[in-house]
C-alpha cells in the first residue's frame, strides 16, 4: 500500500484539540479593515471550531494528524 500524502496547506492552518475537534482562524481579517467595526474585528481575532459536517473532509486530507 502506498503512503498517503498530507495536504500541507491544511496541516498549517488547522490544529486539533484534546477532544479531537479541529480549530481554525477566522477569515475576513487580512485587509479592508478600515470599514469593519472594532467590535467585529475583535470577534474575528478568536479561534473557532470547524463545523462537524466539514470536519470529515478535512480529516481525509490530513491522514497523519495526531489525535490525543
Amino acid at each position: 500500500m502506498y503512503k498517503l500524502k498530507t495536504k500541507k496547506s491544511l496541516d498549517k492552518r488547522f490544529k486539533i484539540t484534546r477532544t479531537n475537534k479541529l480549530l481554525k482562524r477566522n477569515s475576513f481579517r487580512s485587509h479592508l479593515l478600515q470599514k469593519k467595526s472594532s467590535n467585529r474585528k475583535r470577534k474575528l481575532r478568536k479561534v473557532t471550531l470547524v463545523n462537524m459536517s466539514d470536519q470529515k473532509n478535512f480529516l481525509k486530507s490530513l491522514p497523519y494528524i495526531k489525535f490525543n
